[in-house]
């Protein structure tokens, strides 16, 4: 079922997502050659702990984290720890936090040091822009294969892969809520965008090939082929005038 956001809920969901935003605020200028994963989440819970928040994805189904950083191929669901950031690394770093009852959700991917070629910035911008493209094009009747719709489209008119297997999703008094928002499909399908509903939208762009799979530690998403990865996701409310991003530049 879907549940369409009041105005109240709405400020709150505002509110949560200000936290996700002083955090990424905190922890890009620490992603830098030499800082370890472990270093990052500890930087991203002392923003949520002293804005008096609580971490979303800490012990969500067993996960041991506040943050999922996942570097170079890794896709989503990395575990931060003791690995040290290399000079050229791409870093996918994905927070959600819980305030008052309602949750945020987004992530960004950033590099660490110099980018040993153009593809990891290109990785960057094509999921950045994907979303900026999707947004740019919403308007009234919208539906959620018209989202999903565009972003395969984009990624893929750049050449590079948009994952299947992880996918957005809405989100409000729960992390994880109707609907489902896949980065690939067919415009015209799936449920209508209602004024009120807020979506996760969260791209996953591969260097090649899109298909990943799971490593040893039960969480780890990373390309099959090992290529490289980028993930992008801003929290949207969608309005009768059209959308507000609530954790994005966008």
């Amino acid at each position: 079922m879907i549940a369409l956001k009041s105005a109240r809920e709405i400020v709150m969901l505002t509110q949560a997502a200000g936290i996700v935003k002083r955090i990424f605020q905190a922890v890009e200028p620490a992603v830098r050659p030499g800082v370890t994963t472990g270093e990052l989440d500890a930087i991203a819970e002392k923003v949520i702990r002293s804005s008096k928040a609580e971490p979303a994805f800490k012990g969500y189904r067993g996960y041991p984290s506040v943050a999922c950083i996942s570097v170079n191929e890794e896709v989503v669901h990395g575990i931060p720890g003791p690995r040290k950031l290399l000079d050229g690394d791409l870093v996918s770093f994905d927070i959600g936090v819980k305030w008052d009852g309602f949750y945020a959700d987004a992530a960004r991917t950033w590099i660490a040091g110099q980018a040993v070629s153009r593809v990891p910035q290109a990785l960057i911008e094509a999921a950045r822009g994907a979303l900026a493209e999707t947004l740019g094009r919403y308007r009234r009747g919208f539906r959620v294969g018209d989202i999903s719709s565009s972003i395969q489209q984009h990624v893929e008119g750049l050449g590079f892969g948009v994952v299947r297997d992880y996918v957005g999703h809405g989100i409000g008094r729960m992390l994880h809520e109707e609907p489902q928002v896949p980065n690939f499909g067919t415009a015209g399908r799936g449920p209508r965008i209602e004024p009120g509903l807020v979506l996760a939208i969260e791209p996953m762009v591969t260097e090649g090939q899109y298909a990943v799979e799971v490593l040893p530690d039960g969480w780890t998403v990373v390309t099959r082929d090992r290529t490289l990865a980028s993930h992008y996701e801003d929290m949207i409310v969608f309005t009768e005038e059209g959308y507000l991003n609530l954790t994005g530049e966008l």
